[in-house]
């Protein structure tokens, strides 16, 4: 089993196995700690590119598990031909729940009180009053409503929104009232005075932010995106941000990392983070209670926790 997190730093792994730790390294050259062929469980490393992540699947040839400490899996999906058939892709689900929702409401507060203006007002020790928006009493829509979105709206509740609408890939109902589909995302859109993004990358969802989508949105509402950086179309949010219709705030971006001298740095009305909705002091705890669940279930062959797909199977 190769782990990114050193095996000695993992209270109760199950015993049997042979752990071998393997994070890719600082420049993602590190080499591998064991033949790849002998590896039954690979742990993806966390916050490593994707050439990294996927390097060793090739060689993996007798690979039974894949358990990625991310929320998406889109990094692996990519490359799923590498991987042999029959072998289950698992997420993070329960992992960064608690530190993505923190940060979407952070960016939401931030974009919305003028934080950043304050911060640049500060450095020029220069007193700049204003009246700005509060979240209380706004609609707020969740575009992406699994444990991540979940996690947004019982945050938000506090805060005396005046109704939360959520979107996912179909409908359900849920102890909070329903949740719709994609489908209606048009007449959902002009309602909305803050969209949070927290929908995973798919073929579905990919550019699913695109121009038609920012049109619908009314006149000063704010985008958030705590999802990943292609759900939006770049071009067409530079777009609305430079005519000063519509403001965001973005935790990822489409290019990522952004480049010097991209636009979006200095586009009007937003704020942009460097992916830092996971990595946080919460992430270790959760990811290595994670791990110690899923590797005793691997071990005592029983359901495995967050499966995705399992490779080979129904089109993987």
């Amino acid at each position: 089993m190769w782990l990114p997190i050193p095996p000695d730093e993992i209270a109760g792994l199950p015993e049997g196995p042979h752990y071998l730790f393997w994070d890719g390294g600082e420049d993602g050259e590190q080499d591998f700690p064991g033949d790849p062929a002998n590896c039954a469980v690979y742990v993806v490393p966390y916050m490593k590119r994707q050439a990294v992540k996927v390097r060793p699947l090739p060689y993996m040839t007798n690979l039974r598990l894949v358990q990625t400490l991310t929320a998406g899996v889109d990094d692996v999906l990519a490359r799923l031909s590498d991987i042999v058939p029959g072998v289950p892709l698992c997420n993070a689900r329960g992992v960064h729940e608690t530190s993505t929702a923190e940060l979407a409401l952070t960016l939401t507060l931030a974009s919305l009180r003028g934080i950043p203006e304050f911060v640049r007002a500060q450095q020029q020790e220069s007193w700049q009053g204003a009246f700005r928006p509060a979240l209380a009493d706004k609609n707020v829509l969740i575009v992406g409503y699994g444990s991540i979105g979940s996690a947004i709206e019982d945050r938000l509740v506090p805060f005396e929104v005046a109704r939360v609408a959520r979107v996912a890939r179909s409908a359900r109902t849920t102890e909070r009232g329903p949740v719709h589909p994609l489908a209606e995302l048009p007449a959902l859109l002009p309602e909305a005075d803050v969209v949070i993004l927290s929908t995973p990358l798919d073929e579905t969802t990919r550019h699913l932010v695109d121009a038609q989508f920012l049109a619908r949105m009314k006149d000063g509402a704010l985008l958030v995106n705590v999802a990943r950086g292609a759900v939006v179309d770049t071009k067409a949010l530079l777009a609305e941000l430079e005519s000063g219709r519509l403001t965001a705030a973005l935790d990822v971006t489409d290019p990522e990392p952004l480049p010097p001298g991209h636009p979006l740095w200095q586009a009007p009305g937003v704020l942009v983070s460097p992916h830092v909705g996971g990595p946080t002091s919460a992430f270790l705890p959760r990811a290595k209670r994670l791990l110690v669940d899923q590797l005793n279930r691997y071990v005592n062959q029983e359901p495995l926790r967050n499966v995705i797909l399992t490779t080979g199977s129904g089109g993987a």
